[in-house]
């Protein structure tokens, strides 16, 4: 870091990114981050969640974390949450299913059938 502004643009992004994590939105993406998630790839999928939902400019979702639900085998786990509609688990979510799940269903009402875990 060499310049003050360059420290303001960093709490800039760092504010940003806390912000899509913060809870009271209409839309709620819940990743599973419990050891079997985690190593399964639910940080990668966390990640790809918050880059996602800041390129498509979404600014009514709350990106947060659970533990383990005892699926193991469906990790990463994906819950997402629509006020008013009911709750959708998707399984085994990587980076591709992110975009799918962004696209389809945060920002068109869409449920990603095939991704989508009961």
């Amino acid at each position: 870091m060499k310049s003050l502004d360059e420290l303001r643009k960093i709490k800039a992004e760092v504010q940003k990114t806390m912000q899509a994590r913060k809870a009271g939105h209409g839309k709620k993406v819940i990743i599973g981050m419990g050891t079997c998630g985690i190593a399964a790839g639910a940080r990668d999928t966390m990640k790809a969640f918050i880059a996602a939902i800041d390129k498509a400019s979404i600014e009514d979702v709350a990106v947060t974390v659970a533990g383990c639900e005892g699926f193991c085998e469906q990790e990463p786990l994906v819950s997402v949450e629509i006020a008013g509609e009911p709750m959708v688990k998707y399984g085994k979510v990587d980076a591709a299913g992110v975009e799918k799940i962004v696209s389809a269903h945060l920002q068109n009402g869409n449920i990603v059938s095939e991704l989508q875990f009961s």
